[in-house]
């Protein structure tokens, strides 16, 4: 599967920072799957969830990005992860769906008008002879604020968003799926995002930024 091992414009496996990642959090296993996992885990934990770093500047959506910045939202963090697992000779892709947020914060309600998170990313990868899907968005510290299980990832089985959170609200709904692909489709990325959420490309649309850590505490 070359197409999957390569380095792309956004899964950018071959840049430097990334590449002393990978090889840090790797660890000392040759075994894929449990690289995979110790990857999962650091792209995870190591870079903090945060949808207010959105931005139409398409250099935002690289790995290498996500990770000097040390924080990012979805996209950007399935691209790492994807990026690492290329470095590491595992085949990776990125998937795309909408997801219903039922537990989505005041705030993003309001920056998003809707409680579908368009767009949302996940990376695949090709282990033991099958795609896995993993979800490295939401950070620890970030789950316990929010009081959400944490993802756990085997490198066996899929790990997406949970229907119910702690107390068994709904939480996330996975309600169109986009397809996987070799890097990002930019044209359809943000095609359907602008369908989505107009405002967000008006000419005086708002800076997206903050912090939902902040936002999270109160």
């Amino acid at each position: 599967m070359p197409e999957y091992l390569e380095p792309g414009r956004f899964i950018d496996s071959d840049h430097p920072a990334l590449v002393e990642f990978a090889e840090k959090f790797r660890g000392a296993s040759r075994d894929p799957r449990e690289q995979a996992v110790n990857l999962y885990y650091a792209v995870r934990d190591e870079i903090r969830y945060n949808p207010y770093v959105f931005s139409r500047d398409v250099e935002t959506l690289k790995a290498s990005h996500a990770l000097q910045a040390g924080e990012s939202y979805c996209v950007p963090k399935a691209n790492l992860l994807a990026a690492c697992a290329r470095h590491c000779g595992i085949p990776s892709r990125i998937g795309l769906a909408d997801v219903r947020n039922h537990l989505a914060t005041p705030r993003l309600l309001e920056l998003l008008r809707s409680e579908v998170f368009a767009m949302h990313g996940y990376t695949e990868l090709y282990l033991e002879g099958r795609w896995v899907k993993a979800t490295p968005a939401f950070n620890l510290a970030l789950c316990q604020l929010l009081k959400v299980t944490p993802l756990e990832f085997d490198g066996i089985h899929d790990s997406v968003f949970q229907p119910y959170n702690e107390q068994g609200q709904r939480h996330m709904e996975y309600v169109r799926e986009h397809g996987h692909f070799t890097d990002v489709p930019v044209p359809l990325f943000f095609g359907h995002l602008q369908q989505c959420y107009p405002h967000l490309f008006s000419d005086d649309a708002p800076p997206v930024v903050g912090d939902m850590h902040r936002e999270a505490q109160g």
